[in-house]
């Protein structure tokens, strides 16, 4: 299994990123606040407009060190990689399954079985653990209805029909979101999925954590040679990174859902970590998002067993271990992809 390099994420607003010698450094106002050795890392990941020098991009781009931009407020913008570590004949076989209304559904099927599955069973972990504190009679209810949506999903004929199973999902599951906050209940409060712009502070975290994890899947699908923005279920679109925007469906419960709730029920974030602008949008402020980057960050180092491979990883490989196995099924080494199902 590949190593779990560093991801360094820069959220300052005024810095710039430039060369020395082998080392990132980070200025503000032409003096250095830090180095990174390139060693070290894997992506770079900026929330700033104020970028990097041309030299830097090319020792990057030389080192496989994928760059990434975003708006201060998470919202993807571009990435850039080197040279592709896959050969020809696999994106030739993604490119064609693209292409197939009947493979790219069959991919997406086993995509969105494990979205609902992770759905449920994150909905299941909190009946069991805090029955006593909850009322668990909605998130009851809420699961066996994912449980139903789940065998329909295996039987639809056409991606229409698949979206909208998975939009129902989403809707019965996020209707569970509130009773899942255990503490700051007053100052947390979750009725809605709203994304541009996000209208309350868990929805500002949930898009932040989102775009953080869609660029790890990304980063994982050009390292094992495929092409992140070539989708089976999200379509074509310049800039869009669709086949990540696919592979992310099984990870945003287990793995983004539950860091957001914990941040909160572990008093980890605070109201005062977010602006509340006059348009009703809700921002994260910067020390906070350093913060939440820092814990996420610490999330990624967790040992867990892949379900599939029943190995012992760190949640941050679960990515490059779901890239790996959808390559290994185009290749034809397997008779399926195995979605990350996380019970």
């Amino acid at each position: 299994m590949r190593p779990l390099l560093n991801t360094l994420y820069v959220t300052l607003p005024d810095v710039y990123l430039a060369v020395s010698g082998e080392n990132i450094v980070i200025k503000r106002d032409n003096e250095i606040l830090v180095r990174y050795p390139f060693h070290n890392l894997e992506d770079i990941i900026l929330f700033s407009y104020l970028g990097m020098s041309p030299k830097l991009i090319q020792k990057c781009m030389d080192y496989g060190i994928g760059i990434c931009y975003l708006t201060p407020t998470g919202r993807f913008i571009a990435k850039l990689r080197g040279k592709s570590n896959g050969n020809i004949l696999l994106r030739r076989k993604q490119y064609r399954v693209a292409d197939n209304e009947n493979e790219s559904l069959a991919i997406s099927k086993n995509i969105i079985c494990a979205k609902i599955y992770n759905e449920k069973w994150t909905v299941e972990r909190y009946i069991r653990q805090y029955e006593h504190r909850i009322d668990s009679t909605h998130l009851k209810n809420s699961s066996k209805y994912l449980t139903e949506l789940l065998k329909k999903t295996d039987q639809v004929s056409d991606i229409g029909e698949l979206r909208g199973i998975e939009g129902i999902a989403q809707v019965t599951y996020f209707s569970c979101f509130n009773e899942m906050i255990l503490n700051q209940k007053d100052d947390f409060q979750f009725t809605i999925r709203t994304r541009r712009p996000p209208l309350d502070p868990i929805n500002a975290m949930l898009s932040y954590t989102y775009s953080i994890l869609s660029n790890d899947v990304a980063s994982a699908l050009e390292s094992v040679g495929l092409d992140a923005y070539a989708g089976f279920m999200h379509t074509d679109r310049p800039g869009r990174i669709s086949l990540a925007l696919d592979l992310v469906e099984e990870f945003r419960a287990p793995i983004a859902d539950r860091f957001v709730i914990s941040l909160i029920n572990m008093n980890q974030v605070k109201r005062e970590d977010f602006v509340y602008e006059d348009n009703g949008a809700v921002l994260i402020k910067d020390d906070s998002r350093r913060q939440i980057i820092k814990l996420w960050q610490n999330k990624k180092q967790k040992i867990i067993t892949h379900p599939f491979l029943n190995e012992k990883i760190e949640w941050g490989l679960v990515p490059f271990s779901q890239a790996m196995l959808l390559a290994r099924y185009l290749r034809g080494d397997l008779d399926g992809y195995p979605p990350f199902m996380w019970k």
